[in-house]
């Protein structure tokens, strides 16, 4: 015989005892305790099968252990890593206070409005219960809770869907059950706390409105102020604003939220918390608020966040957290300091560069190409992607035509301006015309050894432009590609020494089953017919002779090997890979350079780097994917080639020395320009840091007309240039200027090549002028169908 079946057999046989019990002769008396004795058991019965949920029929209560220990939300906190908080998460905006945190005022004004009788009771005040059942039977009904069971329904969520059992279904028996639920739960919290943490678990956890959760962050939100400076009408509105906090609110509703402070001010009076003068002239006073509600993830809006925030609401997910109630504090690898740092080059030299651009344009589209012609319908085309012109074309589906009226009809907009957002009247049509000749910008710093993010700018700003050009962006990286070719060469046994004539070739070669050939020019237009070292050539930034040394490792073994070192991105392995013809990101660049200086280890880039809990207990330490790519030779001989840029003469890095960054101090980097100056690219190494740097326009028929104004020397290095000076200058990040580290190992191949550049020719034409020879030909960089 089963458990179940044994009880089934008792409850049988007492029932059928007390039946025969019923049926014998009894006198008044005997009746009437019998009915007494009746309602007793039956009491006692709905209580325990209420307390241990018989059949699911009345849902879950919380237990002696739960209101032990009770899970108070909190928001979880998003600091730099040198500790500065610049983020929150939270669904309920609260951060919990100590009683001795709390004012006596705050205290007074609450038990006098809300449960006078609050430290005489045990959690449920019968006078209270018993003068509201009377009041709701006479038609004029009003509360009876105690503070203690308003703490049980917002502390426990007693009235949650999932605290809900079969019963709550039945019409007026959902408030009965709920209602024997909190009052339960009333009496076992005033058996498990005191009076003073009752009072401090209340103001914690009650709702002020305004997404504010607890008193410390409604003193925030409403007064600017924190808890223990409250004044009695401050500390004497928010109580008021329990009763309902919209009704009530001193910003929706003011009037009946200063009718509602007065009548807190005359319950104080009533129960001698505040004398009658007192009232009198606190009465008087207006409301004054210092005003702001935090969003729930509050803190400044940016690029790097924008990525953090989908990442850890991911991760918390897989792990079981939640991150809007676990009260985690997670450090990301963002400095602070360099964060802003890199914001105001960015910042700086884009408006420079903008009002150069708005001249260079002045009274033409800037994506015109040079040979005159517009890109075909790129406004049209532009606004098809806009999430009004989808709107409207579901809202008119059957007369498209509206859709181009509403899209040309003007009216007043606010807009972005380096001036600050301003208004003005246009048309959806002219926002897109207008906001397509602005230029862009992203930056990113790596920490080479860690993998750590320093900096991550992604645009100009994120309330205006919010794709991000450091992750998600991918645009040619012209001659910053470059490198990846000499790599290769180098790995494969070539030497720094080794030269390559610098003449015309043309390359023929199959490309999608379709025979095709390609002659690269150099930037000046012209070949000097030299041999020229790889050191000599990358510096100067050589077309001719990257593109030979591409076909003599092949464009298969370029594209392996930029993989290797952490391009993620497919680019086709085609005779112009080198020059930078497909498209990459930011990130994977800066990625990628950062082996090099990490000795041939490639690190894959972090922005997390740990994640606490409530208590300070590390739940999850961050470590990047590291792996060996490069033999430490290779390595260190591709930053001895980086070097060139500035130290080879011609290199194209040479506008570095107009910032201070040269006291003792070694710099590597490459420059880039894509196709038609649409892209202005700068990858700075030291030792310490490597940075990526892209300018341009937000598509890539938008360009500059001159490489002299649109190289990346010119556009994408200046924001280098500014940073690391300011980085340079902040003793407090503990980044010095230095060497690049010798050698750990012996170096097998000839780098000491001195380049001793011929005298200058009597000729007019300069065949090695460096006015456009940033890139010595990135310009070149076509569409392989047209060449």
């Amino acid at each position: 015989m089963t458990v179940f079946e044994s009880i089934w057999l008792i409850i049988k046989e007492l029932y059928a005892e007390a039946l025969q019990w019923l049926r014998k002769p009894k006198n008044r008396v005997e009746k009437s305790w019998m009915i007494f004795i009746a309602l007793l058991l039956f009491f006692r019965l709905y209580l325990w099968s209420v307390e241990y949920n018989f059949l699911n029929l009345y849902g879950d209560i919380p237990t002696i252990d739960k209101i032990q220990n009770p899970k108070i939300d909190k928001p979880s906190e998003l600091y730099t890593s040198d500790g500065v908080l610049i983020g929150r998460y939270y669904r309920e905006n609260r951060n919990p206070v100590t009683y001795k945190e709390i004012p006596k005022v705050m205290v007074d004004a609450l038990v006098a409005t809300e449960d006078i009788r609050f430290y005489d009771h045990a959690g449920i005040d019968l006078k209270s219960l018993f003068a509201a059942v009377w009041d709701a039977i006479t038609d004029n009904p009003r509360g009876a809770s105690t503070i203690t069971q308003q703490l049980a329904k917002n502390l426990y969520k007693t009235r949650r869907q999932k605290s809900q059992g079969l019963l709550s279904k039945v019409p007026g028996v959902k408030m009965l059950v709920t209602k024997t639920k909190e009052w339960m739960t009333a009496i076992n919290i005033e058996r498990t706390y005191t009076k003073e943490e009752i009072i401090t678990l209340y103001l914690n956890t009650v709702d002020f409105g305004s997404n504010a959760y607890g008193i410390k962050t409604a003193a925030q939100t409403f007064f600017n102020t924190t808890t223990e400076h409250l004044t009695t009408e401050q500390a004497a509105l928010l109580v008021g604003l329990l009763k309902a906090p919209t009704t009530y609110s001193p910003v929706l509703n003011p009037k009946n939220s200063l009718r509602r402070r007065n009548t807190v001010f005359s319950q104080m009076q009533r129960y001698g918390y505040l004398t009658a003068q007192q009232v009198k002239d606190l009465s008087q006073k207006p409301i004054e608020l210092d005003y702001k509600v935090e969003q729930h993830t509050d803190g400044p809006n940016n690029y790097f966040r924008s990525y953090i925030n989908s990442y850890l609401e991911n991760w918390c997910t897989d792990n079981d957290l939640d991150l809007y109630t676990d009260g985690l504090k997670v450090y990301c690898t963002i400095d602070s300091r360099m964060q802003k740092y890199g914001e105001d080059a960015v910042k700086g030299q884009v408006k420079i560069m903008q009002n150069l651009f708005d001249s260079h344009w002045s009274g033409r589209k800037p994506w015109t190409s040079n040979a005159g012609v517009e890109a075909p319908n790129f406004i049209e085309n532009n606004a098809k992607r806009t999430a009004l012109y989808k709107y409207l074309i579901k809202k008119y589906k059957n007369t498209p035509d509206s859709v181009w009226i509403v899209m040309n009809t003007p009216k007043k907009m606010k807009v972005f301006s380096w001036q600050g957002e301003k208004e003005m009247t246009m048309s959806p049509m002219d926002s897109i015309r207008y906001y397509k000749r602005f230029l862009h910008a992203g930056m990113m710093t790596m920490d080479p050894f860690t993998g750590y993010i320093k900096a991550w700018v992604g645009g100009i700003d994120f309330e205006h432009f919010q794709y991000d050009h450091v992750k998600q962006s991918k645009r040619q990286p012209g001659s910053t590609f470059k490198p990846f070719v000499y790599l290769t060469a180098i790995d494969k046994g070539w030497a720094p020494c080794d030269k390559i004539q610098d003449i015309r070739k043309t390359f023929n070669y199959i490309e999608d089953g379709e025979p095709k050939s390609w002659t690269p020019s150099n930037a000046t237009g012209t070949f000097t017919g030299r041999d020229m070292t790889l050191r000599h050539a990358l510096g100067r930034s050589i077309n001719s002779v990257t593109a030979q040394l591409t076909e003599k490792v092949t464009p298969d073994a370029v594209a392996e090997y930029a993989h290797r070192v952490g391009i993620k991105s497919y680019v086709k392995p085609v005779p112009s890979i080198g020059l930078g013809s497909g498209e990459v990101t930011i990130m994977e660049m800066t990625a990628a350079y950062s082996t090099f200086v990490n000795e041939g280890i490639y690190t894959e880039p972090l922005l997390i780097m740990r994640i606490e809990d409530s208590k300070g207990n590390i739940i999850h330490q961050f470590t990047p994917e590291r792996k060996r790519v490069l033999s430490q030779e290779t390595a260190w001989l591709m930053i001895h080639m980086l070097k060139g840029g500035i130290e080879e003469p011609g290199g194209t890095v040479q506008n570095l020395w107009s910032f201070d960054l040269f006291r003792g101090n070694e710099l590597a980097g490459k420059t880039g320009t894509s196709q038609d100056q649409a892209d202005g690219w700068f990858m700075g190494l030291s030792k310490d840091l490597v940075t990526g740097v892209w300018m341009g326009g937000d598509d890539p028929v938008i360009h500059w007309r001159s490489l002299s104004m649109g190289e990346g020397s010119k556009t994408a290095l200046p924001v280098y240039g500014r940073y690391m000076e300011k980085v340079y200058s902040d003793k407090s990040l503990g980044i010095t200027m230095g060497y690049f580290p010798k050698p750990k190992v012996p170096i097998t191949k000839d780098y000491h090549c001195v380049t001793i550049l011929p005298k200058r020719p009597t000729v007019s034409l300069d065949s090695l002028r460096i006015d456009g020879g940033d890139e010595g030909g990135e310009d070149e960089i076509q569409s392989l169908d047209s060449l």
